[in-house]
């Protein structure tokens, strides 16, 4: 089997929402590895623009990556995000691994969920991660 088959395959097995070293993974893992998981991945550079945006995400949201990959995520895609429980906490820390229950309510009927706020200064992009809650 192929080395990139080998990673894939450990990279999707690692995609738990609740992993203790998911920040990891996701930087090593691809954008289209990210459609693997099951759960939404908002992939960010730090100015909170989107460079990734997956299949998950994608239809919880009903927003094409495509119209969502390269603008930015608390202003134009999600604003009821921008606020001091989400946009705000990546904004102040450095360093961020917190899961916060919440209530989307832009563009759809409100949707109870759990996000995950995941950067690190040593990152080149933070993540905002998304499963819904019951």
């Amino acid at each position: 089997m192929p080395t990139s088959s080998l990673l894939y395959n450990r990279v999707k097995m690692e995609l738990r929402f609740d992993a203790s070293d998911l920040l990891a993974h996701l930087e090593r893992a691809s954008v289209s590895d990210f459609d693997e998981a099951p759960f939404g991945i908002v992939q960010m550079f730090p100015d909170g623009v989107v460079s990734g945006y997956n299949t998950f995400e994608s239809r919880l949201s009903g927003l094409s990556p495509g119209t969502v990959k390269g603008r930015n995520f608390f202003v134009d895609v999600a604003p009821c995000t921008n606020n001091y429980m989400v946009a705000q906490k990546f904004e102040d820390s450095p360093e961020l691994d917190e899961t916060v229950d919440y209530v989307f309510t832009f563009r759809m009927r409100p949707m109870r969920v759990q996000l995950r706020l995941m950067k690190s200064a040593a990152a080149g992009h933070q993540y905002l991660l998304v499963t819904p809650k019951a």
